[in-house]
């Protein structure tokens, strides 16, 4: 097992939660304007009342959803004082699936309020208000036409399932000997993860559709391929309901479901090393911390506890050895913007 094995997973599901970790700070960094273009094209087309609506899917815990949230609040502040308008209240729901920690999220944003409010809060009292959102985002979560922007990072490659299909008429897997996807794996494998992405990204933007207003923007940020084949690629992924679709790929089902516009498709590729440290050994016990964060839950359910601490010591020489080599240690996103069609 090398390193892009582990690469393709680390940003792997928990026992209850779609995993986020340092990396993704820098996933929405990174993806900070094109977050920033669709709020300040859906205020300037109006708002249709004086509460702007706002979902986060795959929330997770920790700072990053908080990081996202100030900065759709103050774009929006920005944008409307440009345009000379009145601010909405925000209503924000935070959703991720029911096990997920949701009361170190929201002590979070209890402790960090008065940054996301400003220096301080105005006469009319706060402008934010959060709210969790237990669920499945491959099932309805919010009212008809209740939503006016929702965003996601890291979480809409997680499929709904293990796909089926990955085993003979006897039960025997097709992909023997592997636990992942790899060039050598027989084409139903590649076929039966594509199958399953589509069906679910159809199913995840169907619903959303059905949630979010007329003319609203849903913003997601997924982590992708630059393109081409999965066996072209060597795309290497374990088993797990997890899939890393091309650009293509996605605007197939944005334009086979017909619901949205796609205003913005771009990919970003992000070294995930920390590239001011010069020390190889300290520069791969950082990365292979990183990824062992998020990938541990899954290999020690699928293989036992005793293999962790020496599988992860050879992950970190592998990591280092790439490194020599002066190899890339760096994962593709692709972030999109869609608008809400109106009414059909």
């Amino acid at each position: 097992m090398g390193v892009k094995e582990f690469l393709r997973m680390s940003n792997g599901e928990r026992d209850t939660s779609y995993a986020q970790n340092s990396f993704n700070r820098s996933v929405i960094s990174t993806a900070k304007p094109i977050l920033e273009k669709a709020i300040e094209d859906l205020v300037s087309e109006g708002l249709p009342s004086n509460v702007l609506t706002i979902a986060d899917l795959g929330c997770a815990f920790g700072p990053n959803t908080f990081t996202v949230i100030t900065t759709i609040k103050r774009k929006v502040e920005k944008r409307c004082n440009e345009l000379g308008v009145k601010q909405p209240e925000l209503q924000v729901f935070l959703n991720d699936l029911p096990g997920n920690d949701f009361n170190s999220t929201f002590k979070f944003f209890f402790e960090n309020y008065q940054q996301l409010e400003g220096e301080r809060i105005g006469e009319d009292g706060k402008k934010c208000f959060i709210a969790g959102a237990p669920g499945s985002f491959y099932e309805r979560l919010f009212p008809l036409n209740s939503l006016h922007l929702v965003h996601s990072c890291y979480s809409a490659h997680w499929l709904s399932r293990v796909p089926p299909g990955l085993t003979n008429e006897v039960g025997i897997p097709i992909n023997k000997g592997k636990i992942y996807i790899s060039n050598t794996s027989p084409p139903p494998v590649s076929k039966a993860y594509l199958e399953q992405f589509q069906e679910d990204f159809t199913s995840f933007i169907m619903l959303r559709s059905k949630e979010l207003i007329p003319n609203a923007r849903m913003v997601l940020i997924l982590h992708g391929r630059q393109g081409g084949l999965i066996e072209e690629e060597k795309l290497d992924s374990f088993n797990v309901p997890y899939y890393t679709a091309s650009c293509k790929e996605i605007q197939e089902v944005i334009d086979k479901e017909g619901s949205f516009d796609t205003k913005q498709l771009v990919t970003f590729a992000l070294d995930i090393g920390d590239k001011e440290e010069t020390n190889m050994q300290v520069k791969g016990d950082k990365i292979a911390k990183n990824i062992r964060s998020v990938s541990e839950p899954l290999i020690s359910h699928h293989f036992g506890h005793e293999i962790i601490e020496p599988l992860y010591e050879k992950f970190t020489r592998l990591v280092i050895d790439h490194m020599v080599k002066k190899l890339p240690i760096e994962l593709v996103s692709i972030a999109i913007t869609l608008q809400r069609k109106g009414w059909k």
